[in-house]
């Protein structure tokens, strides 16, 4: 096991974002993480929209090759402005 990390990779791992409920937001977090993953099978992506269904969660579980693969990950979904939170 890796000294910097609690994780054993190859790992599933999910990502979770929320952002306003539209498409583009969707097909954004989706192709953020796809970048860093290639593609992903839509039975890996979950959604939850919020009472009033303005915003929405979106949980994307990736098989996480290395620590360093998911801080690239977080790094980009974080720092976009379409990302109102990522976990």
């Amino acid at each position: 096991m890796n000294d910097e990390t609690l994780l054993e990779f190859p790992c599933a791992f999910p990502i979770k974002m929320m952002g306003r409920d539209t498409q583009d937001f969707r097909d954004t977090a989706r192709a953020l993480v796809e970048h860093h993953t290639g593609p992903l099978d839509v039975q890996n992506i979950k959604f939850a929209t919020s009472r009033n269904g303005n915003f929405v969660s979106m949980t994307i579980t990736v098989q996480a090759q290395s620590q360093q693969q998911l801080d690239d990950i977080y790094r980009d979904v974080s720092s976009h402005e379409a990302v109102l939170m990522a976990l």
